[in-house]
Parts: C-alpha cells; sequence; structure tokens
C-alpha cells in the first residue's frame, strides 16, 4: 500500500495555480515598491536641487535691466512668449515673473524629466512637455493654444541639444501663428562657472552679482520672410545675451 498523498504536481512539472498566483503577486509587489521608490528619490532630488539654487540665489546680489517690459505686457493683457539660451537656464526661475502662470517647455526625453519636477517646485511655473525631436507638433498646438488664450510661455530656442545659441526655426513659426511677442531674456553673473558640454552651461558661484536683462518685445511682421524673422530673434537674443555679461562684467 503506498503511503504517500499524491499531490497535483509532479516532479519537473509547472506550478499549480497558488504557485502562480503568489508568484504574480510578489511581481506586482516588488514592481509598486519600485515605483515607490523612484517617485520618493526623485521628489527628495529635485527639492533638493531646489533648496539648493534657492540658497545660491540668497547669496547672490541681483540687478534687473529692462524689467518693466513685461509688467507692460501683462497690463494690455497680452500673453508672450521668454526666450534664452540654454546654457542660462539655471538661474532663470528667479527672475521675478511677474504674471501668475507661466508654462515652459521642456524636453520630453528623460533627461527632462528631472528639469520638469525642479521647475515644479517653483509654484508659478508649469511644465508642457515636448521637443523638436520628440512630440515637437503637439507641444507646438498646445503652446498656440495657451498663447491665444493669452497664456506666457517659457522656451529654450536651443536645447535641448543645440547647436548652442541658434534659434530654431518652430519660435518664429509659434510667434507667426499667435501674434504674440517674442521676449528675449539673459542671465550673467561676475563670477561663474562654464562647463565643457554643448552649451558651454553656466553655473555662479555664490556672492557673486547676478543680472538679468530682458529685451524689446519682436513681433512677426505682416509679410516677413520667416528665415529673416528667425534671425532677427537670434540676434536679438544675442544682443541681450552680450549686454548681461557686460553688466555683470563677466569675462565669458
Amino acid at each position: 500500500m503506498n503511503r504517500h498523498r499524491k499531490t497535483g504536481n509532479k516532479p519537473g512539472t509547472k506550478a499549480g495555480p497558488i504557485h502562480f498566483l503568489v508568484h504574480h503577486l510578489n511581481r506586482r509587489f516588488y514592481a509598486i515598491r519600485r515605483k515607490v521608490n523612484s517617485l520618493l528619490g526623485s521628489f527628495v532630488f529635485s527639492l533638493l536641487i531646489y533648496l539648493t539654487l534657492r540658497l545660491l540665489h540668497l547669496t547672490m546680489r541681483i540687478t534687473v535691466v529692462g524689467g518693466e517690459v513685461m509688467p507692460t505686457l501683462l497690463r494690455r493683457g497680452e500673453g508672450y512668449v521668454v526666450i534664452f539660451w540654454h546654457a542660462r537656464l539655471l538661474m532663470t526661475p528667479f527672475f521675478i515673473y511677474p504674471g501668475r502662470v507661466m508654462h515652459v517647455l521642456i524636453s520630453a526625453h528623460r533627461d527632462g524629466e528631472i528639469i520638469a519636477r525642479v521647475v515644479e517646485w517653483f509654484r508659478f511655473i508649469t511644465p508642457v512637455r515636448g521637443s523638436s525631436t520628440s512630440r515637437g507638433k503637439e507641444a507646438l498646438l498646445e503652446m498656440v493654444r495657451l498663447l491665444r488664450e493669452n497664456g506666457d510661455l517659457a522656451i529654450t530656442p536651443d536645447g535641448p541639444k543645440g547647436p548652442a545659441e541658434v534659434l530654431s526655426p518652430g519660435v518664429a513659426h509659434l510667434a507667426r501663428l499667435s501674434g504674440k511677442a517674442i521676449v528675449p531674456l539673459a542671465f550673467s553673473a561676475s563670477h561663474c562657472k562654464r562647463f565643457s558640454s554643448w552649451d558651454r552651461f553656466l553655473i555662479p558661484y555664490p556672492f557673486s552679482r547676478g543680472v538679468y536683462v530682458v529685451g524689446d518685445p519682436l513681433y512677426y511682421r505682416k509679410g516677413e520672410h520667416m528665415e529673416s524673422f528667425r534671425l532677427r530673434i537670434e540676434e536679438a537674443l544675442r544682443d541681450t545675451t552680450r549686454r548681461a555679461d557686460e553688466y555683470a562684467g563677466s569675462k565669458i
């Protein structure tokens, strides 16, 4: 007489339904835990970056040139597009924005995720995800809609991968389609570090003098060739950046 009880599985066969369910639940548990850890990690990391930048800004002596440009547009109830080079974006969120909500175009790539999470700590900033290489058409349509509703936008027109200080055609098309102004903005510092990245990214040193320069608004002229308009915007932003460097006494 065989004293061993029969089981639902023989050696070498697959596990039964209970084992399959347990295995599936374990996989789901670990996947959820990884996601929670990732969210907590990005939350803490973005907060640390924000607080570090906030502390850096507090040590600096700040000067604003052309600070009346944006309030004037705001009083008219007119939305606009602020542009600044990718290399100068680090301290740009600390510029005293006179409106309520600034929509900022941020790359839809993974490297844009950290930037999006950091800028969300600035309560007046709302990210718009997209770039010339990813979700470009959707982002353009969304920005045109926001501008037609008199919203304000901010764009780095040479990002996310360059070439440095070469304006993408999308900015000119955005101004033409919306009929809104392009406002050049530049930041510079008396003492700063320039990295060897594609854009020569700028980080100011603590206790340096920081300068924001706002250029005159630019509008699309009816019948203007788009390349001529693009070059006009590009030169205006380069000139605004040169002025910021001169005011700051920067030797970069």
